[in-house]
């Protein structure tokens, strides 16, 4: 009955994109920020050598 109503229902469809929209959004936002980190990280490293400071 649920997953009757989810799929054949106006409001059932609607949350159900809103499900997929949201998990996508999230998985977005995660591969953007992780991407950021990583070039964040690799222009702040010391070159071989260097002294650390500290």
């Amino acid at each position: 009955m649920a997953w009757n109503l989810l799929l054949t229902s106006d409001i059932g469809l609607l949350s159900l994109f809103t499900i997929f929209f949201i998990i996508g959004m999230a998985a977005y936002i995660l591969r953007y920020v992780i991407k950021h980190i990583a070039s964040e990280t690799k222009e702040h490293e010391l070159p071989p050598g260097s002294p650390r400071a500290g």
